[in-house]
Order: C-alpha cells, then sequence, then structure tokens
C-alpha cells in the first residue's frame, strides 16, 4: 500500500523569497535617505506676532470682523508695498515666501507667522508685517472706519519647527515601504507566468495521452482427457 503524501507545490510568493527583499530594502533606504535629510536640513524657527482690527469713532463694530478677513488676504501685500521688508531687513520675495497670515472667523484678530532659519530674523519679519499693517490702516482710517493695533508682539523662538532627524526617518520609512509594496504590485509577472507553467507541465501528465491498458493474461485451462 503506498503511504507516500501527495505532493502540493507551493505558493509562488513562498517559491522566490528573493522578491519580498524589495520591501524591507525599501524601508531602510527610505529610512536613512529620510534621517539623513532631517540632519543635514537646517533648522527653521517661527515667531507669530499678533494684531486686531478695532472700530474707529462712531463705526460699526461688525465691520471689524470683515475687515480683519480682508486684511488677513492682503497682510503681505501691504507689507511689501510698505517698509516691512526694510524693517525685516529681507527683500520682497522672502517676505513673501516667509509670512503667512491667518485671520479668525470669530474674532477680528489676524495673526502673523515668519520663518527663517535664523530665531531673531522671524521675530523681525513678523514685528515687520503686522507694524505695516497697523501704519496702512491709520492711513485710511477715514473711509474703512476701523484702525489695526498691536495685540502682541512676536517672542524670540527657542525650538525649531522643522521636522527633527528621527521624525524624518520615520517619514522616510513609511514612505519606502509604500513605494516598495507598490512596486510588488505593479512588477510584471511574465517571468512567474512562464515557471508556473513551466512547473504545471512538469507535475502535470501530457493532456493528450491516454493511458494504455497492460495485456491481458490467458487463463490455463487445462486439457480435456
Amino acid at each position: 500500500m503506498n503511504t507516500t503524501p501527495p505532493r502540493t507545490s507551493l505558493p509562488a510568493a513562498l517559491r522566490r523569497p528573493g522578491r519580498w527583499a524589495v520591501l524591507p530594502a525599501a524601508v531602510l533606504a527610505g529610512a536613512a535617505l529620510g534621517g539623513g535629510y532631517g540632519a543635514l536640513k537646517t533648522p527653521r524657527y517661527a515667531a507669530t506676532s499678533y494684531v486686531i482690527v478695532v472700530p474707529a469713532g462712531k463705526s460699526d463694530p461688525a465691520a471689524a470682523l470683515g475687515f480683519a478677513q480682508a486684511y488677513g488676504r492682503v497682510a503681505t501685500d501691504i507689507a511689501v508695498t510698505g517698509d516691512a521688508q526694510v524693517w525685516a531687513g529681507v527683500t520682497a520675495d522672502t517676505l513673501r515666501r516667509s509670512v503667512q497670515a491667518a485671520t479668525s472667523p470669530d474674532a477680528p484678530m489676524i495673526s502673523v507667522t515668519a520663518q527663517s532659519e535664523q530665531p531673531s530674523k522671524a521675530v523681525s519679519m513678523a514685528d515687520g508685517v503686522a507694524r505695516a499693517l497697523v501704519l496702512n490702516s491709520s492711513h485710511v482710517a477715514g473711509s474703512t472706519g476701523v484702525k489695526v493695533v498691536q495685540f502682541s508682539r512676536a517672542t524670540k523662538p527657542i525650538a525649531p519647527v522643522s521636522p527633527s532627524a528621527p521624525l524624518s526617518a520615520l517619514v522616510g520609512a513609511c514612505a519606502g515601504g509604500l513605494l516598495g509594496g507598490l512596486a510588488l504590485l505593479v512588477r510584471p509577472k511574465r517571468a512567474a507566468s512562464r515557471g508556473e507553467a513551466r512547473h504545471s507541465r512538469q507535475t502535470a501528465a501530457p493532456a493528450g495521452s491516454a493511458a494504455v491498458p497492460a495485456p491481458a493474461t490467458a487463463a490455463h485451462q487445462p486439457e480435456a482427457v
């Protein structure tokens, strides 16, 4: 009696373990690149200055909120046309790229945030833009009915806002793993299909062949006496 267990073909992924080595290699490469970028990149610092829009004279207090939204949208343009670049000691292009203004939907307040590789330069740009808003509002207060006043000056940052080397390495590892997984999914499977077909031909019987019965043995009958 034949007790040999039937042979089962292994999955293609187990027969080709080298293919899955792409994923850990991509994770390690992404972590190395991300960590190197975080370690070599110059840290950037952010400083924020706050201004508030208040009604001037007998104007409607509700108008201050609308003018705060308007001033927030054109804060960098007002700063460039004013003297903010002179006070901050930077060019107009640097001022546009490094400064962002944000407004609140329920309060007439504007936050002016500046980023720079030098903490003192970030403070100068944030306060310079805020000062330009204050001066511009005083020039047109007669027609707008509101004015901008300084609410809080920027403070010198002590910690950078750019990602650290460990965080950059983690982000790089995640990105590398994602790219490695996508590479495995979109990798052409033509070679794998040929290998599976070859393995099937070796283990399966030919489709056109038929089993030939063994010749029957003639029964020996005794001769009649």
